[in-house]
């Protein structure tokens, strides 16, 4: 066996959470063979860059750096890869499913003749690769015969691998890129609808629904999530109304968080929340529907009446901290 790869992606000089996930989930593929997988990290100046990856969970960090390769491109990205990929042979390449993964890695992965996996949310003995179908609805698990295999993962389906004690080695691999190869100019980075909170960082967040009935009752989960310093989110129809603003919608069509502690305040659970806030460590549901979804994916449930139950929690949580 060659090895676990797995590409970082950062953002101005960063990688965000979903790299770190992308680390977890080449860890749980590389324990099966009893190795560390390796980190990759693409750009015209890696350096800096290469030394925060080395103090991550990995084996090695693989510099693959060309002055062609920032800003980046799909033809830069794609060509430096296929060299890579060339180069060492690797068995399986790890990708977090991002904007940019999804620009690029499907045509390296038609290059290489390969089918490029997306969306992964576990990986089972084999390996096996699951993902959701019809927006969660139903499960698909997909093995693959030869390699590489190249596999994108769904934010917030791994936990985010820690910092290790001694750093990883590092090496530099350089592709052969002209400038002839780059057909595309770009253009900004996509944006997506600004946002004031990137809850997709926070570790406590408390989620409304449907269940509050008016916007006026918002103040009670509101001094929930005060009590807790948790961020607010909410289920797609109270944003819809307008109660709380679009970037604080959680789900298939808003963000997708995976806190420390997620309650989730008068939501029913359909299936379009669950994706974006199923991968939480802890989730804590209250409803007075005994038979709502939310209850299924819920580490602890409260059947009761929010406007009873909220309230009572709040002043606990007051009373415990004071």
């Amino acid at each position: 066996m060659s090895g676990v790869y797995v590409v970082l992606e950062d953002r101005n000089g960063r990688f965000g959470r979903i790299s770190l996930e992308g680390i977890a989930a080449a860890n749980i593929l590389a324990a099966q063979s009893g190795s560390k997988p390796t980190a990759i990290v693409i750009g015209a100046q890696t350096e800096a860059l290469a030394s925060v990856a080395a103090t991550k969970d990995v084996g090695k960090v693989v510099r693959i750096e060309h002055a062609l390769l920032s800003p980046y491109t799909a033809d830069g990205y794609t060509a430096a890869l296929q060299q890579f990929i060339a180069a060492e042979s690797p068995d399986y390449i790890v990708f977090p499913h991002t904007y940019q993964v999804r620009d690029y890695a499907p045509a390296l992965a038609a290059r290489l003749g390969r089918v490029l996996i997306g969306d992964v949310t576990q990986i089972a003995e084999g390996p096996v690769f699951i993902r959701s179908l019809m927006q969660g609805r139903l499960s698909g698990s997909y093995k693959s015969s030869g390699s590489p295999t190249l596999i994108s993962v769904q934010s917030g389906a791994f936990r985010a691998e820690e910092a290790q004690s001694s750093p990883a080695e590092i090496t530099i691999f350089s592709p052969n890129i002209e400038a002839s190869h780059i057909r595309t100019k770009p253009g900004e980075p996509f944006r997506g609808t600004a946002q004031t909170v990137d809850l997709g960082s926070a570790p406590l967040i408390v989620a409304v629904g449907r269940g509050i009935r008016e916007e006026s009752n918002l103040n009670l989960v509101q001094d929930l999530a005060a009590s807790l310093g948790a961020e607010i989110a909410a289920s797609r129809p109270i944003c819809d109304n307008g109660w709380l603003p679009i970037e604080r919608q959680v789900g298939s069509s808003g963000q997708t968080v995976a806190p420390k502690l997620y309650i989730a305040v008068g939501i029913s659970g359909a299936i379009q929340h669950l994706v974006g806030m199923k991968g939480s460590q802890c989730i804590v549901a209250i409803n007075k529907d005994a038979e709502a979804p939310i209850f299924e994916v819920a580490d602890y449930g409260i059947v009761g009446d929010l406007f009873e139950v909220v309230p009572s929690l709040t002043e606990a949580i007051k009373s415990a901290k004071s």
